[in-house]
């Protein structure tokens, strides 16, 4: 009996969303799920650090305040070092001052995004970025 050839299955992407506001939370979710990944969602440093543990991640989104004003920066550093290769981005209040620029370098973060910024328009900046990175380019840094 011959047997048919399967197709090769591509590895679901895997993204993390951290952020303290249910309703970013679910549109950031929403919008990745829509473009090909599982959105693994938590509200706090300790949630987010529990799905460290359990899954590779491609895409990390993490708000910069989390509890407090600049906690999320250290989360994102934590994710560039344990997924070298994932794309690390901050969602950061709108004033967008040197101290923010500062914490990208230092933490690896490779974009920081207005937090008012629509959940589309993140996503669609992600990929792009992301697809650069896959052909071997170095995506701009906004």
């Amino acid at each position: 009996m011959a047997r048919t050839p399967q197709k090769a299955t591509r590895p679901q992407r895997m993204a993390l969303i951290v952020h303290s506001d249910m309703g970013v939370l679910s549109n950031l979710q929403s919008t990745l799920s829509e473009n090909g990944f599982t959105a693994i969602i938590a509200r706090d440093l300790p949630t987010a650090l529990l799905a460290i543990t359990h899954h590779y991640f491609d895409v990390a989104i993490v708000s910069s305040q989390l509890r407090e004003g600049g906690d999320g920066w250290p989360l994102a550093g934590v994710l560039h070092l344990v997924f070298p290769r994932a794309f690390v981005s901050v969602l950061a209040p709108s004033n967008g001052d040197v101290l923010t620029l500062q914490s990208a370098i230092n933490y690896g973060v490779k974009e920081v995004y207005k937090e008012s910024s629509p959940a589309q328009e993140v996503v669609g900046a992600i990929l792009a970025a992301v697809d650069l990175t896959s052909k071997n380019q170095k995506p701009h840094v906004q």
